[in-house]
């Protein structure tokens, strides 16, 4: 936590607002993507960057944390958004901002230790999965389906439609360019 002793010093002062300005711009884009994956409106990502990031700064913490959007949420907000509307989302998100509230202060942290690090990692791992397989839609051009499981049994009938689509096979190919770039140009 910055003191108001700290507040005084410019060398402190300049490093913090350089540290808040990566942040923001890491975050900004994020909180829209995360938003837009979700299926809400662009802006309720600002929004709720804003007024996350406002919240948690003036909320005490340590000095090594870092708060921000999560990618992995993206998942849960799309079904909650589609089982039961955007107007129901904000009381969900209070709900589950106070249940954890309520578990934080009632220390129940140390019990959440006893989960395995390959249940995470498996958590993780299929969180990534379905992102990169819409990717893959969006790398052809093509529409995706809403969910994970369809993203991934549509699989065959996308590599048809980029193969007999003129449009879809010049997008992937570009995106597959782009990649192999991307992977290759270190070794060159």
């Amino acid at each position: 936590m910055i003191s108001a002793k700290d507040l005084k010093n410019p060398h402190v002062v300049r490093r913090d607002l350089l540290a808040s300005l990566v942040v923001f711009l890491v975050a900004l884009p994020l909180c829209v993507g995360v938003a837009v994956a979700s299926g809400v409106p662009a802006e309720l990502g600002l929004v709720t960057g804003i007024v996350g990031g406002l919240v948690v700064g003036l909320l005490p913490g340590s000095k090594l944390q870092v708060s921000g959007p999560a990618a992995g949420l993206t998942v849960l907000v799309f079904e909650a958004v589609k089982e039961f509307g955007l107007s129901t989302l904000g009381p969900i998100v209070l709900a589950a901002g106070l249940l954890q509230v309520v578990l934080g202060v009632a220390r129940f942290g140390r019990w959440f230790r006893a989960i395995s690090v390959s249940v995470v990692q498996g958590m993780l791992a299929g969180i990534g999965l379905i992102i990169v397989l819409g990717q893959v839609y969006a790398m052809a051009d093509l529409e995706q389906p809403g969910s994970g499981l369809a993203k991934l049994a549509g699989l065959p009938g996308l590599a048809i439609d980029i193969v007999t689509d003129q449009e879809a096979l010049t997008a992937f190919g570009l995106g597959a360019g782009t990649i192999a770039v991307l992977l290759l140009w270190p070794k060159l």
